[in-house]
C-alpha cells in the first residue's frame, strides 16, 4: 500500500479542502444546501479519494481514484468561479485559492501520468 501523507498532490489536496471551509463560512444563508455544500463536498474528494486510492492493492484501482480525485478538483473548480461571478467572494480572497486549487490540479495530474507510466 501507498502512504498518501508523502504526496504532494495530497498535502495540496488538503489545503485546498480546508481553505474551501473558510471561503464558503462567509456565502449567504440561502446557499447552505446549495453552493457552500457542492464545494465542500467535491473539496473533501479531493483528498478522500487520493486516500482511498493509495489504499488499494492494483495500481488500476489506485488510478482510478486519482481520476476521480481530479474530476472533483475541476468541479470545485467551476463552482468557485460560479460563485465568484455571483459576489460571494471577491478577486482578492479568490485569487489565492483558485491558484492553490490550479497547483493541486497540476500535480495532481502529473501523478496520474506517472501511474499512466510505470
Amino acid at each position: 500500500m501507498r502512504d498518501h501523507r508523502r504526496l504532494r498532490a495530497f498535502d495540496l489536496a488538503d489545503q485546498v479542502a480546508l481553505e474551501t471551509y473558510r471561503l464558503t463560512k462567509s456565502f449567504p444563508k440561502e446557499e447552505v444546501y446549495g453552493l457552500i455544500a457542492q464545494m465542500r463536498r467535491a473539496a473533501v474528494s479531493i483528498p478522500s479519494n487520493i486516500v482511498e486510492g493509495c489504499a488499494r492493492e492494483s495500481r488500476a484501482e489506485y488510478l482510478r481514484f486519482l481520476e476521480i480525485s481530479f474530476g472533483s478538483a475541476r468541479e470545485l473548480g467551476y463552482q468557485a468561479s460560479l460563485a465568484e461571478r455571483l459576489g460571494y467572494f471577491g478577486k482578492e480572497e479568490g485569487s489565492p485559492f483558485l491558484g492553490k486549487l490550479d497547483d493541486c490540479e497540476k500535480v495532481l495530474a502529473a501523478l496520474i501520468r506517472s501511474v499512466r507510466e510505470s
